[in-house]
């Protein structure tokens, strides 16, 4: 069993910026590929970007590649998802979920993972 928790949304002006983290608790945190969804009011919930258990993996959407960063601190037992230039397009309730093994070709399907948190809202004013 693993639990998440979102932290670090809030409201931004566009082309600012803001730090999300997912904390963990429960099993062993590096065993776990992680992803960071988001869901626009009345839009179906998308892929952000993801990130394998080591790190040494990642995978971005289109629509933030260039502007967005996911990482991760094993030690801490957290992922962090760094946005920059924020558009208001990307105003979202922001979720982290975590898998049990990181597909670098179908990472943005929802099925792939197991455990979600419960989302921290990032709104994005023009």
């Amino acid at each position: 069993q693993v639990q998440l928790v979102e932290s670090g949304g809030g409201l931004v002006q566009a082309g600012g910026s803001l730090r999300l983290s997912c904390a963990a608790s429960g099993r062993t945190f590096s065993d776990y590929a992680i992803a960071w969804f988001r869901q626009a009011p009345g839009k179906e919930r998308e892929v952000v970007a993801a990130i394998s258990g080591s790190g040494s993996n990642t995978a971005y959407a289109d629509s933030v590649k260039g502007r967005f960063t996911i990482s991760r601190d094993n030690a801490k037992n957290t992922v962090y998802l760094q946005m920059n230039r924020l558009e208001p397009e990307d105003t979202a309730v922001y979720y982290c979920a975590a898998g049990n093994r990181y597909y670098s070709v179908t990472y943005y399907r929802e099925s792939v993972y197991t455990y979600w948190g419960q989302g921290t809202q990032v709104t994005v004013s023009s």
